[in-house]
């Protein structure tokens, strides 16, 4: 008997349960490619006898979002058709999941300033057609204004001190007023001797201060130490509702 499928509360997030044991997917919008050398699970498809349809393992140990997700985020803001410009997106590992999340009417910008891990986006991205990367450092949005267009969410896992204000200012730029935001926070990246906690506090002042509406934050423990993820809803007008 083959692997058992469960719809996650997140739309295009299942959890699939073989023997037992309860892994994180996302079905491939690339049936056959691995991104990272992720497993993959065949299952049958209950609208075509004979036929399966195949999903990728998504490690919490590899992915931050998917991480957040494992513990407990209540919404990660990506429906399908969703827009998504993703800041860190380094090799590609969770932009390849978020591309399966949004689906082929969804579209998801990937900037990353290593030119090495660049390239293993751009390899990414030739069978993705939902992905467009984008070599360019977050802190100049103004340089890949003409590559990017509106956007409903920002996903941001930058390692640098000043995460929260690169997000801020890429939210000026494309964010749509009432878009969300999702921002890996590694705690030691910006104060390397505060708590944890007091770190996450002040990122969460400097969102409201760029006019964010705090939302949530999840603990991204066991799988990466001092790192939270912290949600939030853009009002660059004041909350309207």
């Amino acid at each position: 008997m083959g692997p058992r499928l469960e719809n996650h509360r997140h739309e295009n997030v299942f959890i699939a349960n073989e023997k037992g044991k309860e892994s994180l997917v996302t079905k491939n919008m690339v049936p056959g490619d691995a991104v990272y050398g992720e497993k993959k699970v065949q299952v049958p498809n209950p609208e075509v006898t004979g036929e399966k349809i195949e999903y990728r393992v998504w490690n919490p140990f590899r992915s931050k979002l998917a991480a957040g997700i494992m513990n407990g985020l209540e919404a990660i803001h990506m429906p399908p058709g969703c827009r998504v410009l993703y800041l860190g997106a380094a090799s590609g590992t969770t932009v390849s999941h978020v591309s399966d999340i949004v689906g082929p009417d969804g579209i998801v910008y990937a900037v990353e300033f290593s030119p090495r891990s660049g390239r293993d986006l751009l390899n990414c991205a030739k069978l993705r057609s939902n992905v467009v990367p984008i070599v360019e450092d977050a802190r100049h949005p103004h340089k890949y204004r003409m590559l990017v267009g509106p956007v409903d969410t920002i996903f941001s896992d930058v390692a640098q001190p000043d995460q929260s204000r690169i997000v801020c200012h890429n939210a000026e730029w494309f964010l749509k007023e009432g878009g969300h935001v999702l921002i890996s926070i590694k705690a030691s990246c910006i104060d390397s001797v505060a708590d944890p906690e007091a770190v996450f506090a002040q990122e969460v002042d400097v969102l409201r201060k760029g006019k964010f509406r705090p939302l949530e934050q999840a603990t991204l423990e066991p799988y990466e130490r001092g790192h939270a993820i912290v949600t939030g809803r853009y009002v660059p007008y004041g909350e309207g509702d």
